[in-house]
């Protein structure tokens, strides 16, 4: 298991060996995949700069509740930033093969770390 994890963490940072694999895909098809990191990426630098909003600019609140949620969207944004480069290799590596794309709960998991994230702050203001 961690051989496989040291392996595939070697291709995010060697992308020719992604290309050594299978043929070349249509373009179109890369390139999605590309934006499709891009988005991950914005999604991850969001929840990083609202990390810093809330421990910066969200003072009335209580430092427990909002240290909780700056750490909370501090690591979602570093989750999400280390998720995006490992689903495209994942998903380059699969179109090059001609498999089926990879399938992944990470969406579901972050959608549900918003909420909670969410309703630790909305406790927090009725609250505080």
């Amino acid at each position: 298991m961690i051989g496989r994890m040291v392996r595939a963490v070697r291709l995010w940072f060697a992308p020719w060996r992604v290309r050594e694999e299978g043929t070349t895909p249509d373009y179109r098809f890369s390139l999605a995949n590309e934006r499709t990191f891009l988005a991950w990426l914005r999604t991850a630098l969001a929840l990083l700069a609202g990390g810093i909003a809330v421990d910066q600019f969200l003072t009335d609140i209580g430092w427990g509740p909002r240290v909780a949620v700056a750490v909370l969207l501090l690591a979602g944004g570093a989750t999400c930033a280390v998720r995006a480069v490992n689903h495209w290799v994942r998903s380059e590596r699969a179109m090059r093969r001609g498999e089926d794309l990879p399938m992944s709960r990470f969406p579901a998991v972050l959608a549900v770390g918003t909420v909670v994230t969410a309703v630790v702050v909305i406790v927090a203001v009725a609250v505080g």
